[in-house]
């Protein structure tokens, strides 16, 4: 490799070979910095993991000495040496819980840094104490551990690791890059990004940013399924706008039918987007109302099946029945209480999922849900715009940086990315450079 003689370790923990679970670990001397904390996901275990320790039994989360917060009693996992580091800090990339969903069990001595609408965010996800794994004792009644907030593109400095934190396009909100420079590298780490989104210029600054970096940690996800030359939009739609275009004509085809849809809630730019344009009145749950309150101050339409005071405003809540019985005027969220009452909604309705729980066909409960849709006579619409760029826009994103040596991963097919202006390097699970 062309970076021999270098001081920096860089430990790859976990998430190489999968989607999910990023865990990596970047060391001098007596500072270090983890991203991301999150899980890896298998959707065919008979029973999920609940706790830390059934995570690490089934092999979803990897154990790494002095990160984890003391107060969980651990059986067969323990500390074989004294912890040699006296500067230690996680950053989380976004808000999806393949990044984030163990951090209420990082240990609270250690700081967790993220973008300040990542952090509001989490906090407003996990308002139910749902999102996130729970934490364990917490003694300040918060469902969700300290996280700090910070500035686009502020740096952050652990010992001798300094950290610049970027925005990036995403369909996550507040989602980020980090440009990492330890005292001889400069490491870039992508998080999950794209091209195509709302904010494409995001991450064209971390680009240029990164320009020329010693090493460039990248995601994949898109490789995973397509080949670097298949045709950009083949799985789902191009881009944000054309979804959007997509629709709108979709409402404006069907003016009598009852449509309703779901999305994934973390995406408010993309929900905004639909409350804007829409030929219809959009309605959301309450808990996702409350989301797209605390991320942008907008009150949207909603209705309520649960009990929680979510505060919003009274004005805007729309009786259920209304939903059921008034089917020309409303383009409604269909969530998981709502889809109880499936029996009640008109047959030869539209409903439209865009890239909603279940997310696809690799989650067994996927091929049910959409039985359950034909059973009942409602048109199952798939309208989805990915958060990842589509694979001729990974190699345009590696060709903008010029990176020494690339490191793909988060991908079940790392090794179709290629690096035009140096080396490519695919770690093992476990290993150190």
């Amino acid at each position: 490799m062309v970076l021999k003689d270098k001081k920096t370790n860089i430990t790859f923990h976990s998430g190489l070979r999968t989607i999910g679970g990023t865990l990596i670990e970047i060391a001098y001397e007596d500072s270090r910095i983890f991203f991301d904390f999150g899980s890896e996901y298998n959707p065919a275990l008979p029973e999920q993991p609940e706790t830390l320790q059934q995570l690490l039994d089934a092999k979803l989360v990897t154990y790494v000495e002095h990160i984890f917060d003391p107060a969980i009693e651990l059986t067969g996992y323990k500390q074989e040496s004294e912890n040699p580091f006296v500067n230690t800090a996680v950053f989380v990339s976004h808000v999806h819980l393949d990044h984030t969903k163990i951090i209420n069990y990082l240990d609270p001595a250690i700081p967790c840094y993220t973008l300040e609408g990542t952090k509001s965010l989490l906090n407003t996800l996990n308002i139910n104490n749902d999102f996130l794994f729970p934490r364990v004792n917490p003694v300040d009644g918060k469902n969700t551990r300290d996280i700090v907030g910070v500035d686009h593109n502020e740096i952050v400095s652990v010992g001798s690791i300094q950290v610049k934190v970027m925005p990036i396009d995403h369909d996550a909100y507040g989602a980020c890059g980090l440009l990492i420079q330890t005292p001889d590298m400069t490491i870039a780490y992508t998080g999950d990004l794209r091209i195509h989104g709302y904010r494409p210029e995001d991450t064209f600054a971390f680009c240029e940013a990164s320009k020329h970096c010693d090493m460039l940690i990248i995601e994949g996800v898109s490789v995973s399924f397509q080949e670097i030359d298949s045709e950009v939009g083949e799985k789902g739609d191009l881009n944000e706008p054309a979804l959007m275009k997509r629709l709108q004509t979709l409402v404006q085809e069907n003016p009598d039918k009852q449509m309703t849809f779901n999305y994934y809630i973390a995406n408010v730019e993309r929900i905004m987007q639909l409350i804007e344009t829409c030929p219809r009145t959009v309605v959301l749950d309450a808990y996702s109302a409350y989301v797209v309150k605390q991320a942008t101050g907008f009150d949207a339409f909603y209705y309520q099946l649960d009990d929680i005071n979510y505060n919003l405003e009274g004005d805007k809540q729309i009786a259920f029945e209304t939903l059921l019985q008034d089917t020309t005027r409303f383009f409604w969220q269909l969530e998981t209480n709502a889809i109880k009452y499936i029996d009640k909604m008109q047959s030869g309705g539209i409903y439209v999922h865009s890239n909603a729980q279940p997310l696809g066909e690799f989650d067994p409960a996927y091929q049910p849900f959409i039985d359950n849709f034909a059973a009942h006579n409602i048109e199952f619409v798939l309208a989805s715009c990915s958060g990842h760029a589509h694979p001729r826009d990974l190699i345009s994103v590696i060709d903008m940086i010029e990176p020494k040596v690339l490191v793909p991963i988060h991908s079940f097919r790392p090794e179709k990315l290629y690096n035009n202006f140096g080396e490519v390097f695919l770690p093992e699970k476990g290993q150190t450079i």
